[in-house]
């Protein structure tokens, strides 16, 4: 989360009152989109989670993908695996036709696994983040990738 909120606690009331009832909304209006967590295979440890979902404002069948991991888990190939298999079932079993995902430039982590994952840099813009860190003055970068070059590169994924 250092990325997002400089790595600020959220208060379990704030996960209570506003995140989870957020995240459960969309499962009860569809399987299409929503948030999943992480959990490691073999130790059972909570990794952390992804979403999958449009943008407020943003076309139905182009959807975010985003990912916070624990820090713990970095750089161990969790966020490139989890988003895979988001992006191809966005693919293969939601109608999607683009996935997009953001993040700030200084964030090198995250656009390297955009980047594993087949996604194209389109653009560089900048957005006030509520919580400023070092080198968010240098602004954002969105990556996205369409159905038809997923599957070009993915004949056979999943």
């Amino acid at each position: 989360m250092f990325y997002i909120n400089g790595g600020r606690p959220t208060s379990r009331e704030e996960i209570e009152t506003d995140q989870l009832p957020a995240f459960l909304a969309y499962y009860e209006s569809s399987d299409r989109y929503g948030f999943w967590a992480a959990i490691e295979k073999t130790t059972g440890d909570f990794v952390g989670w992804f979403h999958f979902r449009p943008e407020p404002g943003h076309p139905d069948d182009e959807p975010e993908l985003g990912y916070r991991l624990r820090k713990a888990s970095w750089g161990l190939g969790y966020a490139t695996e989890g988003s895979r298999a988001l992006i191809d079932r966005g693919f293969r079993e939601a109608g999607v036709a683009r996935v997009v995902a953001s993040t700030m430039v200084v964030n090198i982590g995250s656009w390297s696994v955009m980047e594993k994952c087949g996604m194209t840099r389109i653009r560089e813009f900048r957005q006030d983040w509520p919580y400023p860190i070092p080198g968010d003055e240098f602004g954002d970068v969105e990556y996205a990738v369409t159905k038809s070059a997923w599957l070009s590169s993915n004949p056979h994924f999943g």
